[in-house]
């Protein structure tokens, strides 16, 4: 038997692994620091570039908007630190919609005789904790002479009929829940204070019941969504039990769809992220459809009906993330998202039309693009793909036709970060609550977040509204439904 030679790698087998190790230490060394910054960092995107000659003559560069109106304004593309001023804070006045008890404080002196020439007014800003009252609703009964029968007054509308739950009381259970991200448990010890014992079954009960109440109104609300020609759209994840999984919970989805012309929202709940979610609630939408780079909305872009737009705060994400791995790079990339960001800055400040902020954008954002896309095709062939800078050339170039499509119509937003603020407060309330009870409870969580958001969107407080629609829905007549829409309402 011949002996085993064992036989040494060659120098050419060893630089390639000590390539591929080096590889592989710089992936994981970028992981690490993702995920530090994750964990400890700020969740802020901000950029400031370090000075340099092409960097500094691009800022400096005076942008004179040619298209704008008689009173021209300059963009320059510099953000300079503000100086610290020494003036004295001042006290702004209490709005004048508090209401206010008067509370008249006369001398300890004897003033008869004495001519009044005026009064010092000192307003003390107070607070006195929600209280839990009765209304108790005492009806008569009166017999009709010669015993032709008992009249006894009508119970107004109630929300839950025969419950012990006044508007009020529900409103305000639902706005501590979706609004202020009080779970119920907490709401129960609340209660317990105020010296009422609630279980957290009745509870729960009371929530399910509103909501029934309100969902009508709710289905009326996303059909005015989606007749919209220009959508948002974005998911974010929500734990929900569920029975048949012992032990762990099921990852569910809310998917908000946001009309930014019409300043609408509704929120829809899925079981899954797959693309079958927004495939059923957009299968009759026509028209301009802004999303981020998801695989599950592909199917939808590729309908002749649909436009397909980007998000360009997706692509610009990739590029704050590539700092730590080709700063040059990310960093040239980032300057240039500035110079698109300050043109739409300056649109929404001077609240332009769209026709002006799409000649603003061709005369200024449209050669800033053009630059970036000759600057992605040439330097693409300069980094590794699966780099994080590599990475971030791919997401653009792949969805440049996107991307750039908000440059062709005034109406459309270079990102969908309006659709993203909205799902900013069920990422605050699942961090309190921490799930759904079930998949019916997360369809009704979705129901109570759609109308909440609405009246946010209408400058509406909230708690006003839900308390009215609860009082007044049960009796309302159903063609009329669209009354009590929060851009159609009116205080009863």
């Amino acid at each position: 038997m011949l002996p085993v030679i064992d036989q040494k790698p060659s120098y050419e087998e060893l630089e390639t692994q000590v390539i591929q190790l080096s590889f592989e230490t710089e992936k994981l060394r970028l992981e690490n620091a993702n995920l530090k910054r994750l964990i400890f960092g700020s969740k802020q995107e901000r950029f400031v570039p370090v000075a340099n000659a092409e960097q500094g003559a691009f800022f400096t560069l005076p942008t004179q908007l040619a298209s704008s109106p008689a009173k021209t304004e300059q963009i320059s593309y510099t953000r300079q630190k503000p100086q610290k001023t020494h003036t004295l804070p001042s006290r702004q006045p209490l709005p004048a919609s508090i209401p206010r008890t008067e509370i008249v404080i006369e001398p300890a002196e004897d003033t008869a005789g004495m001519k009044k020439i005026g009064e010092e007014i000192t307003e003390e800003l107070e607070y006195e904790p929600g209280k839990l009252f009765v209304n108790r609703y005492i009806r008569p009964r009166y017999a009709r002479p010669k015993d032709e029968g008992v009249v006894i007054g009508t119970l107004p509308n109630r929300p839950i009929e025969k419950g012990i739950a006044g508007p009020g009381l529900l409103a305000h259970i639902l706005i501590s829940k979706f609004v202020d991200h009080l779970p119920i448990y907490r709401q129960r010890q609340q209660f317990l204070r105020y010296g009422v014992e609630l279980a957290e079954s009745t509870l729960y009960d009371w929530i399910k019941f509103s909501t029934d109440l309100i969902l009508p109104l709710v289905h009326l609300q996303r059909e005015r969504v989606l007749k919209a020609t220009y959508l948002m759209v974005d998911e974010t994840p929500i734990k929900v039990l569920d029975p048949n999984k012992k032990g762990t919970t099921h990852q569910g989805y809310y998917w908000p769809y946001y009309d930014p012309i019409g300043k609408q929202i509704f929120f829809d709940y899925q079981k899954s992220r797959s693309r079958e979610g927004p495939n059923t609630v957009l299968r009759n939408f026509r028209g301009h459809l802004q999303t981020d780079g998801y695989a599950g909305y592909e199917e939808l872009a590729a309908k002749p009906d649909i436009i397909p737009v980007g998000c360009m705060a997706h692509a610009r994400r990739y590029f704050v993330e590539a700092q730590d791995n080709d700063a040059e790079r990310a960093q040239w990339m980032l300057v240039r998202f500035q110079a698109l960001y300050a043109v739409e800055r300056y649109c929404h400040e001077n609240q332009v039309s769209h026709a002006k902020r799409y000649e603003l954008r061709q005369a200024d954002a449209l050669p800033v693009m053009a630059e970036m896309k000759e600057w992605l095709d040439r330097e693409s062939f300069q980094v590794l793909p699966a780099s994080a800078i590599g990475k971030a050339f791919g997401y653009m170039l792949h969805r440049w036709p996107r991307l750039e499509k908000y440059l062709t119509d005034g109406m459309l937003e270079i990102d969908n970060n309006l659709v993203e603020n909205a799902i900013r407060p069920i990422a605050l309330g699942r961090k309190n609550y921490l799930f759904a009870g079930s998949h019916k409870a997360a369809v009704r969580a979705a129901a109570i977040y759609t109308l909440v958001a609405n009246a946010k969107l209408c400058r509406i407080e909230p708690f006003a509204y839900l308390r009215d629609i609860l009082t007044r829905i049960a009796a309302h007549p159903y063609k009329h439904l669209d009354q009590l829409l929060p851009c159609n309402w009116k205080a009863a």
